[in-house]
């Protein structure tokens, strides 16, 4: 292929990089200097970074989205390392992949029902004797719920990276005297980072900016940068310090995406 073939074959994808990804953080950015009445401010990113409110509400957001990324990882690992060793792969990938073409709406009214006081899970507990928990509006279940719709992109890149590893580096793993855990701890693992790191990214970032879930399954106990997003839009209609919320989550995405990123070592030639 030439460079002038390759040049027209990008123009589709530039347009809408440029449409779709850069303008929207360029509008984002540049609203976020104005306030309430259309005014040239400064006082938007002042008020963020001197209110106890909305560093609390930082905190609170990298502390849910650490959790439910590290819930997921505790899952997805010995999941996606029982399916590269099954014989039905493809199927059970499918099955896990299905739960992600639902709506995340509908998803979310689903555990509504599950968790309510009258709901399944409450009618079990009342059949084993224990009785009705207040599950619904708390910080297990928004986790709990989180955790669930994320899973799939975190067992993904997972099982891509266990996929690739060559099968004779663990034959030698075994021909060296070491163990299962051993193999596990020193061989598999450290050569599927790329997909452990390519897992946190897909999961950490989408939670740190979540606000359905948080309001439908963590009612007004769980407020986060996303809640906040929402209601300044929606509600107070100060969209310029909802921008500026949303110019401290896309900093706070490229600065994640750059620390978990993979690291190319440099060659130094002789």
């Amino acid at each position: 292929m030439t460079k002038s073939s390759r040049a027209v074959y990008s123009v589709p994808y530039l347009l809408w990089l440029a449409l779709f990804v850069i303008a929207p953080m360029l509008l984002i950015a540049y609203q976020s200097f104005f306030d309430v009445s259309g005014n040239f401010t400064f006082d938007n990113y002042a008020t963020y970074f001197t209110s106890g409110n909305y560093l609390r509400m930082t905190l609170n957001s990298f502390i849910y989205a650490f959790t439910i990324t590290m819930a997921t990882f505790i899952i997805s690992y010995p999941t996606a390392l029982f399916l590269s060793r099954t014989k039905h792969k493809s199927l059970l990938l499918l099955l896990i992949i299905l739960p992600t073409w639902i709506n995340l709406l509908l998803k979310a009214y689903a555990f509504i029902g599950l968790f309510s006081q009258s709901g399944t899970v409450n009618q079990f507990l009342s059949f084993m004797g224990i009785g009705p928990q207040q599950l619904l509006f708390t910080d297990f279940s928004f986790i709990f719920v989180a955790a669930y719709i994320e899973l799939p992109f975190m067992i993904l890149p997972i099982f891509n990276s266990i996929e690739e590893l060559n099968p004779s580096l663990i034959v030698a793993s075994h021909d060296l005297g070491a163990n299962r855990m051993q193999t596990l701890l020193r061989v598999i693992f450290p050569l599927t980072m790329n997909g452990v790191r390519s897992g946190f990214q897909a999961v950490f970032i989408p939670s740190l900016s979540l606000f359905m879930l948080t309001r439908l399954i963590g009612g007004n106990r769980v407020i986060t940068l996303g809640t906040a997003v929402e209601q300044h839009f929606l509600v107070t209609q100060n969209w310029g310090m909802g921008s500026t919320i949303g110019v401290i989550l896309i900093i706070s995405m490229v600065a994640i995406m750059a620390l978990t990123g993979e690291k190319k070592k440099k060659v130094r030639g002789k």
